[in-house]
């Protein structure tokens, strides 16, 4: 009789998120009560997905971005990008780390009105330091990247809302973060214009391999690789739509 051998199979080890949330809170006052804008919350983003934030007006989605930012600070709780702490960080570490690590696109684009579309992506990488000649070919190539080469000397008021936020997106995009964090991107433009806006967010993100957050009223359902949807600043529903789809 022969033995039949065993052979133990071995897990692979869980990959570490690039932002881990724990036990976050942040209470504010209002009309001399407590208002829990973000309610012991506690979510893993790893890197390289797209993660949707979704909820109803007064959710806590904003509040909740601003804390993974550093833009705000937590009553209780961590919030861990790479594994280090950041409200443990002094404001000029967070600066350091927003400056060079995280891009930022918001609802109302944000772009400085006297300048120029060039000169808009240009700022992040002035405050880098980054040389004129290496600073110039980057501008260019991310301006062509969401198809507005043609339009880089155009000022804000000369570019439609679209135009304008694909702008926002570049500038996002040219320091060449390991995250960026888009609060409500689509939020002032018609259906169409969203989706055109979020298709080049994602593919630019999958491409440069960008961790891509983003707060949004809308069910990026089609396209999110996590959706956490928040309600009265808690956490009451996480869903992985690809894995579900891949299921069916």
């Amino acid at each position: 009789m022969t033995k039949r051998s065993t052979q133990t199979s071995k897990q692979s080890p869980r990959p570490t998120p690039i932002i881990h949330v724990q036990n976050l809170q942040r209470v504010y006052k209002s009309a001399g009560e407590d208002v829990h804008a973000v309610d012991d919350v506690t979510l893993d983003i790893y890197s390289g997905q797209l993660t949707a934030i979704v909820g109803r007006s007064g959710a806590g989605k904003t509040t909740l971005l601003n804390l993974i930012s550093g833009l705000d600070t937590p009553d209780n709780g961590r919030v861990l990008i790479e594994g280090k702490d950041i409200h443990a960080m002094s404001e000029k570490e967070r600066l350091i780390l927003r400056r060079e690590k995280i891009g930022f696109v918001f609802q109302n684009f944000g772009l400085l009105p006297l300048l120029s579309a060039r000169e808009n992506v240009g700022v992040p990488l002035r405050m880098m330091n980054m040389k004129a000649e290496k600073r110039e070919k980057r501008i260019s190539k991310v301006l062509e990247w969401v198809g507005l080469d043609d339009r880089a000397n155009h000022r804000p008021y000369e570019l439609s809302g679209g135009e304008q936020q694909r702008v926002a997106v570049a500038r996002a995009l040219a320091k060449n973060p390991k995250i960026i964090l888009a609060d409500e991107p689509t939020g002032q433009l018609d259906t169409q214009t969203s989706r055109q806006v979020l298709g080049i967010m994602h593919e630019m993100a999958k491409r440069l391999k960008i961790t891509l957050v983003i707060v949004t009223h809308d069910d990026l359902m089609h396209r999110a690789d996590v959706i956490h949807e928040l309600g009265d600043g808690k956490l009451i529903n996480t869903r992985m739509p690809k894995r579900d789809r891949q299921r069916t």
